[in-house]
């Protein structure tokens, strides 16, 4: 059984070496979907042997994902972000889910108590995510993908608390059993099949900087405000209201203290903060964009 990783990447020389070191061991092919990348991102790919297509997308960066994951040739798929690390541990783990001894690896390498109560978070974070997208998978009694729980870093520290974890996403399946249907940037993978957990984490590291997280906040804003577009949210002074202060203090205030946030200290207050300004952003932007057609 063979493992290919997958990428799409855009101006990633900072992150890329880091990420491809973190699966060197365990990938049978590495295929990278750069969106005309202007920096090194290619060259370092190459350096590592991977599959690298020059790809521009058309609607959002998952359909640049869907393209890269409908090109891999392995038995399993693992996709990945630059940003994104694969610990040591994490990475026996899916080489013991390939070779078909999950359960044999689970019960030598976590303690059973330890198990409990990951289970128990992972079922309600899971839970949580159903509430919002529907029910995850089909019932075929066949395991066909993974959530991985990740671990973000942000601005060089890890977020425990203020929702930041175990931030659950689909990233290991087989091949042809799950996809990414490319309506909206925040989407979960579509599953023919069954889904569980992996246990150990996949390491994050989007937001090292406050300016590299307010560059991604813009992007996402941009992504949201056409996804509001897209839902034919009214574009009224109801809705500036509503989007400008109801929704992101109810938010700022779910993820700062109802989430204990504030355990996180200054990352954690900041964290909660600015995910809160995106849904003003967000719909500012597209009044704009609703002015302006």
């Amino acid at each position: 059984m063979k493992l290919s990783v997958v990428l799409a990447t855009h101006d990633e020389e900072d992150n890329i070496g880091s990420c491809l070191d973190s699966i060197r061991s365990i990938a049978d092919e590495i295929i990278v979907f750069d969106e005309a990348s202007t920096d090194k991102t290619v060259e370092i790919a190459k350096k590592y042997r991977a599959k690298v297509t020059n790809y521009v997308h058309k609607t959002n960066f998952h359909e640049t994902k869907e393209k890269g994951i409908e090109t891999a040739s392995g038995d399993w798929i693992l996709q990945l972000d630059a940003d994104e690390r694969v610990s040591k541990q994490l990475a026996k783990e899916i080489r013991s889910v390939i070779e078909n001894r999950h359960s044999e690896f689970i019960s030598e390498s976590i303690p059973e108590y330890n198990k409990n109560n990951l289970d128990k978070l992972f079922l309600r974070h899971q839970k949580l995510i159903e509430q919002r997208e529907g029910h995850l998978g089909k019932p075929t009694k066949e395991v066909v993908a993974f959530f991985v729980p990740r671990r973000n870093y942000f601005l060089g520290k890890p977020l425990i608390h203020a929702g930041a974890y175990p931030d659950g996403v689909i990233r290991l399946f087989k091949k042809g059993k799950a996809k990414l249907p490319g309506k909206s940037v925040h989407e979960l993978m579509e599953v023919d099949g069954e889904v569980e957990w992996l246990y150990n984490d996949l390491e994050h590291h989007d937001s090292p900087t406050l300016n590299r997280y307010l560059d991604r906040m813009n992007r996402y804003t941009d992504l949201f405000a056409k996804d509001l577009k897209n839902r034919k949210v009214p574009v009224n002074y109801w809705n500036l209201f509503k989007y400008s202060f109801p929704i992101p203090i109810s938010y700022f205030l779910k993820l700062y203290i109802r989430h204990k946030g504030f355990l996180d200290g200054m990352p954690g207050f900041v964290w909660s903060l600015f995910s809160a300004l995106h849904f003003p952003l967000a719909y500012f932007k597209y009044w704009q964009m609703a002015k302006e057609e």
